[in-house]
């Protein structure tokens, strides 16, 4: 069954009515006697009001990837009872099962049914390119970038990556630090090596569905990479054209640290549709991710949006939050530049020793706690990737013709 527009205001009073007497019973039941709370059979909606529910369920929720309905961007929608369950089966322009898994969760307890929705990703380009090793595999490159080393960039992106992956999402990583490759080591392929099947391009390895590609698969990790600019950004350029993608939603850049020659040219020569900027709350890392913001300016790359890492540490003992390298920096910056705050991570040793390890807490427990911090953030950068860049967005501007 698919949504119409013919539902009329009856059917929606009616529904508000049922919903209102429901939890009015309930808390009366509930204060008078806790054993006897009222069945919900003579309460039930029928199956037509309960799609018209999560139908406006749907139309009335409102985030920042959201801003006007979660239908005002569903490319298709599909509703099947069966028994207890309804199912709602959804086509979405990006990830975004997280969100739609606590608005099902509500529903769930507002209908006295198992609401389940099932989502398919229609991923498009927002930027038209092709490469040379796999054509048009990749729909959308994002550059990670910051300004300055020892904000925690590489560990967010191999994070991020492996929560798109946890979304729903195909993706891809690329290692662009010629100089201090660290990809292999945070995904538990150091030492691996990339195969070729006809010697010339190479086949990207794989970690926990995650594909990616590093000088550091190249170079033996006790060599020193002592190239000047042209030869590292040469280097980046054949790993990113002469590696055989496979079908990526996304494909993400560990860019280098800092805002010099190569990260200028880098962000010049690779099809990037958007980049998003990691800092860390201190003054001196938020001026260099200013910098870092007026490069992708230059060269016209679209900034997503700002992502705070070790913006706080909680005490493992009394539960203490402590703002170690100062408090709200980041929010000011987003703020003065005009981006989005995409979110805030803490300074947690569970994120430093899987980072060593090679292992993802999100890999482990893709509900965790902090597994639900990069899962939010990686939506809120691919939710506002397609909001201002995709021309199928609600908020995209539309030439109309006028007679």
């Amino acid at each position: 069954m698919r949504f119409g527009d013919e539902e009329g205001e009856e059917i929606a009073v009616d529904i508000k009515n049922k919903c209102f007497d429901k939890k009015k019973h309930n808390a009366q039941s509930t204060a008078n006697s806790p054993e006897s709370v009222s069945s919900s059979a003579e309460l039930t909606l029928s199956s037509s009001e309960s799609l018209q529910v999560i139908k406006a369920a749907l139309q009335n929720y409102s985030s920042n990837n959201f801003p006007q309905g979660v239908l005002s961007v569903c490319l298709h929608i599909d509703v099947k009872e069966q028994q207890q369950n309804i199912n709602v089966n959804l086509v979405m322009p990006f990830p975004c099962q997280g969100e739609l898994e606590e608005i099902a969760a509500n529903l769930t307890d507002t209908l006295a049914q198992s609401v389940v929705f099932n989502v398919q990703l229609k991923i498009d380009s927002v930027r038209g390119f092709s490469l040379k090793g796999s054509q048009q595999n990749i729909a959308n490159i994002i550059a990670v970038a910051s300004g300055k080393g020892g904000v925690g960039k590489s560990t967010t992106t191999v994070n991020l990556a492996y929560a798109l992956i946890a979304e729903g999402a195909k993706v891809g990583i690329l290692d662009a630090d010629i100089y201090g490759p660290s990809v292999p080591t945070l995904i538990g392929l150091k030492g691996a090596k990339p195969r070729s099947t006809d010697g010339k391009l190479m086949t990207p390895l794989m970690a926990h569905g995650l594909h990616a590609m590093s000088i550091g698969f190249l170079v033996d990790e006790n060599d020193a990479t002592v190239w000047r600019g042209p030869m590292a950004s040469g280097a980046f350029h054949q790993l990113l054209n002469e590696t055989i993608w496979p079908e990526l939603d996304y494909l993400l850049i560990d860019m280098p640290p800092g805002t010099g020659d190569i990260q200028l040219t880098l962000a010049q020569k690779v099809p990037v549709a958007a980049a998003v900027i990691v800092t860390t709350p201190q003054d001196i890392a938020l001026d260099d991710a200013v910098k870092g913001i007026t490069m992708f300016d230059k060269v016209q790359v679209p900034v997503l949006g700002l992502i705070e890492n070790m913006s706080y540490h909680v005490c493992e003992n009394c539960g203490h939050e402590s703002h170690i390298f100062g408090q709200s920096g980041g929010v000011l910056m987003a703020q003065k530049k005009q981006i989005d705050l995409l979110g805030q991570l803490p300074l947690n040793i569970d994120i430093r020793q899987d980072a060593d390890f090679g292992q993802s807490d999100i890999i482990e427990n893709s509900a965790g706690e902090i597994a639900s911090l990069y899962r939010r953030i990686a939506r809120n950068i691919t939710g506002q990737l397609f909001l201002q860049l995709d021309k199928r967005s609600p908020l995209t501007a539309s030439i109309e013709e006028t007679e």
